[in-house]
């Protein structure tokens, strides 16, 4: 089964995030921010990550470039989730290693065309 990091410091964020990432049949996980995300990727990298930009203790920004130094952390396709709309923010973000970004709010249809556009088809 593939698996996705959900990384968001808004608890209802994760919930709606992990309920449509699941009917996807993703295994997920949660953290609450950057530093909870990476003591998760050392225990086991997921296949994916949604991340949020902004977050307290360690950005999204700043744990993806810690992922990408990680053994195996150019595995994960990394998918931003941000309220950021702001083109240079979102370039900042590709040009980190992130594979695709969603603004917030999302739905269903949003994170699963994502998804599908990073690889992940819905089987």
């Amino acid at each position: 089964m593939k698996t996705c990091l959900i990384v968001d410091d808004s608890r209802v964020v994760r919930k709606i995030a992990r309920r449509i990432i699941e009917e996807m049949d993703f295994e997920c996980s949660e953290a609450e921010d950057g530093e909870e995300a990476l003591e998760a990727c050392k225990q086991s990298m997921p296949d994916s990550v949604l991340l949020d930009w902004n977050m307290p203790n360690m950005s999204g920004m700043d744990f993806l470039k810690a992922l990408k130094v990680m053994e195996g952390g150019d595995k994960p396709k990394v998918i931003f989730c941000t309220a950021e709309s702001d083109m240079s923010c979102i370039s900042e973000a590709i040009s980190n290693g992130a594979h695709e970004y969603i603004m917030k709010p999302f739905d269903n249809e949003i994170l699963k065309t994502k998804f599908a556009q990073v690889g992940f088809l819905p089987d």
